[in-house]
């Protein structure tokens, strides 16, 4: 059953829960694979921040085999939410036009991706 954080996960913990959320059960060791590929992680760093998750209630843990299986407890959508109104309150002091204009501009995004914000702001307008 997923919940939302009552808290702000940490970046090592996001990292760890964007695994899970692609791909929904996993291993400490498959999530330790998958984060090698990107930064120089300890096996044992991996295993105690997928412990420290479990106690906080950001992952379940079945282990009911040898090999311990995590699954995230919260939710992708509502995460990321809460993540960007901090950002927008904290950040850029409660402007969501002032967050998107940094990150379009800092960030090379593709025409697809400039289509689809089209697409998106056309139907906010068609609400309004």
């Amino acid at each position: 059953m997923e919940t939302t954080t009552p808290f702000k996960p940490t970046e090592s913990e996001l990292e760890i829960l964007q695994i899970l959320w692609e791909k929904s059960d996993c291993t400490v060791r498959e999530v330790h694979e998958i984060l090698e590929q990107t930064k120089d992680a300890g096996y044992t760093t991996t295993l105690k921040l997928m412990q420290i998750m479990h106690e906080k209630g950001l992952v379940s843990r079945d282990t009911s085999s040898k090999t311990h299986i995590y699954r995230p407890l919260v939710n992708q959508q509502k995460t990321q939410e809460q993540l960007v109104n901090k950002m927008i309150n904290n950040v850029f002091n409660g402007s969501a036009s002032r967050l998107v204009m940094q990150a379009l501009g800092n960030h090379n995004a593709s025409k697809e991706e400039i289509d689809s914000i089209k697409v998106y702001l056309e139907q906010l307008s068609k609400k309004q």
